[in-house]
């Protein structure tokens, strides 16, 4: 019988484009846990110890910030965004 391995998302996020699609996708869904999960995998694949860098906070304490159930500060989660380069924006339902 063959080896399996878990899915690792953030091995697919090479490109600003799929990452920006990644997490409009998690936004979309309504599911805070998915949406701090696609943010986790997004750091994950840009360097989780860059990101702790860029935000001062610690790359142990960024991990918890993303596992599943965890109830991060909104700063936090700021903090990281803009680490990503990623901005968000608000735009009317259905345009």
């Amino acid at each position: 019988m063959g080896k399996t391995t878990e899915f690792d998302a953030a091995s697919y996020l090479d490109s600003e484009q799929m990452i920006a699609e990644y997490l409009n996708q998690a936004l979309a869904s309504g599911d805070t846990d998915l949406l701090l999960s696609a943010i986790g995998d997004v750091a994950k694949a840009r360097g989780m110890a860059q990101i702790a860098r860029d935000t001062g906070l610690g790359r142990e304490s960024l991990y918890k910030v993303f596992a599943t159930g965890a109830k991060p500060r909104f700063e936090t989660v700021l903090k990281v965004l803009t680490a990503l380069g990623i901005q968000m924006r608000a735009d009317p339902r259905g345009l």
